[in-house]
């Protein structure tokens, strides 16, 4: 397992969870909306259905076992320790964003955590009030006027776009396993961190099951509705792109379940 498929699942996780918020996707205007950005839609349809099956047979099973023999109390240790290396490259994009004052708390809250949160293991900031602030470089390049561009649906790593395929190599950077050189290290970090983070989508899984008609058209119109919001202050004001407006344009580039990871 790489840390792709962790992402990827955290960024479906997300996105179901911001779904059942705002009681569905009613940025998108229309069930035709998502596919003005979905050229590929044949192909990424393929893509899904081999993620969908390398879950069920594999990481599905995995996670399960996963969570029926890990107590809840260390797999959130877990959770809070690599949400906590994501909030180290949150305070990066916040930065790069010209956020300062946000960025600024979550580096005290990446600081607090480290520090009086035995690495991470407990979410101290938290319980002070430092709440988290979840970004990454592909929200990054949205601020920096970049439009969303075609979706994409990637092998292991799930829904993105062109925008975000492009930053995915720089926002995979953001993992403990950087911190070592030893092969198996990293494995364990990457495997773990990826059979962790799909445990966490059990229960929401299952309600997507139920609820979606398309789960395809469900998660990529979910996720061209959150990848298409772009903070536009330190208030988190929101413009939102639709698929119609010209800057989510698709944008033609060599192309390529889901991020963040750190971030969606």
């Amino acid at each position: 397992m790489s840390p792709a498929s962790a992402f990827a699942w955290r960024r479906v996780l997300v996105l179901l969870l911001s779904l059942l918020v705002l009681g569905g996707c009613a940025t998108l205007r229309g069930p035709s909306a998502g596919r003005k950005l979905d050229p590929f839609e044949s192909w990424n349809r393929k893509v899904f259905g081999f993620n969908e099956a390398l879950d069920e047979k594999v990481l599905k099973p995995v996670a399960t076992a996963y969570s029926d023999v890990v107590p809840s109390p260390v797999r959130q240790a877990v959770d809070n320790f690599f949400s906590n290396v994501g909030d180290a490259w949150s305070a990066v994009n916040l930065f790069l964003q010209g956020r300062f004052k946000t960025g600024l708390q979550q580096t005290m809250r990446f600081a607090v955590n480290t520090t009086f949160g035995l690495g991470g293991l407990l979410d101290v900031g938290t319980e002070v009030g430092l709440e988290r602030t979840t970004e990454d470089l592909g929200k990054t390049f949205g601020r920096w006027g970049f439009g969303t561009g075609a979706y994409i649906v990637w092998p292991l790593f799930g829904p993105s776009s062109v925008r975000d395929s492009l930053a995915l190599p720089w926002d995979r950077v953001a993992s403990p396993a950087l911190a070592f050189n030893d092969g198996r290290s990293k494995v364990t970090i990457y495997v773990l961190q990826t059979v962790n983070a799909r445990s966490n989508f059990l229960r929401a899984g299952e309600m997507l099951d139920g609820i979606a008609l398309d789960k395809y058209t469900f998660i990529r119109d979910a996720y061209l509705t959150r990848r298409g919001s772009i903070s536009r202050d330190e208030d988190d004001d929101f413009e939102v792109l639709t698929p119609g407006s010209a800057a989510s344009a698709p944008t033609v580039v060599p192309a390529a379940s889901a991020a963040s990871a750190p971030g969606l």
